[in-house]
């Protein structure tokens, strides 16, 4: 199996959302994307399967490594030698894979998220330097579209952390801050019960409406010149999206009512966004989200 194979496999056989704004690319641009969406699951996997933490810290400090070797010398993994192929045909930044790695660490260490700053320096690293990683594949002229990544990233890791607050609570992970618990009365032991209270249902609203401002500002600050490259980020946040419109029709109890939206329906809301977006930026129709 050859390096891009194995990237391919670990993609398609993610599940990912992202999967599907990878089938609207060039051969180039796809095959980048899946190094870098192969790395990212590298080093996820490692933070959510590797139950000893010294064993997950050698794991991420192996990949610390070979992000490096991927870059200056010899990788050893398929994954770092299609990061090395990437980095030559495109401006991959090496630290921005690092920030990734440094996200992960944060959940291997049960580093507390006490205030709002620490669950965005959060966000940034796991989502953030992902979306500044993906415009350098897709291509954008725009230093505002940098602003646009790392809000489309915010937005989509909030939307994940809202659909993923009841698994994450039976492995110890509570991502809203301390300061916001405290202050709307919700304990630890609520989000483990799925105790709806008032106070909970508010705290999800709170982040619900973050996450839509996110989205918004995301929206904002991508220019006419680089609506048409950035095509991919559009269609996965329109993907996203779905998710947060479904949690709020079960008013955000997953305790109760997981929210899962099916793979075709997926490709519809792709396919959808693809085809607007097709004609919307020739005829400057307004940005959706919504499909």
């Amino acid at each position: 199996m050859t390096p891009e194979q194995y990237c391919r496999n670990k993609t398609r056989g993610s599940g990912s959302s992202f999967f599907y704004a990878f089938l609207f690319l060039g051969e180039e641009q796809r095959r980048a994307m899946m190094a870098l969406y192969a790395f990212c699951r590298e080093v996820d996997d490692i933070a959510d399967e590797v139950k000893e933490q010294e064993v997950a810290l050698s794991k991420l400090a192996f990949w610390r490594e070979e992000v490096s070797c991927a870059f200056n010398g010899k990788p050893q993994h398929p994954v770092g030698r299609e990061l090395a192929w990437a980095s030559q045909h495109f401006p991959i930044d090496e630290e921005l894979l690092v920030e990734v790695i440094d996200g992960m660490l944060m959940d291997v260490r049960r580093q507390p998220i006490l205030k709002h700053a620490d669950l965005s320096l959060y966000a940034y690293r796991v989502a953030g330097a992902v979306g500044l990683l993906t415009i350098e594949v897709f291509g954008y002229q725009s230093r505002k579209s940098r602003d646009f990544a790392t809000s489309l990233g915010e937005a989509l890791q909030l939307t994940n952390i809202l659909r993923d607050v009841a698994t994450d609570a039976k492995i110890g992970r509570i991502y809203f801050p301390q300061e916001e618990r405290i202050r709307h009365r919700v304990s630890d032991q609520d989000f483990k019960d799925g105790n709806m209270s008032e106070g909970m249902r508010n705290l999800l609203h709170d982040y619900a409406d973050r996450a839509e401002g996110a989205y918004r500002k995301a929206l904002e600050n991508l220019t006419d010149e680089d609506r048409e490259s950035l095509r991919p980020s559009i269609l996965m946040g329109t993907i996203y999206y779905t998710y947060l419109q479904r949690l709020r029709e079960v008013d955000f109890d997953v305790w109760q009512k997981p929210v899962h939206v099916l793979p075709l329906r997926k490709i519809w809301t792709a396919w959808k966004t693809w085809r607007y977006e097709s004609n919307a930026a020739k005829k400057n129709m307004p940005l959706r989200l919504e499909f």
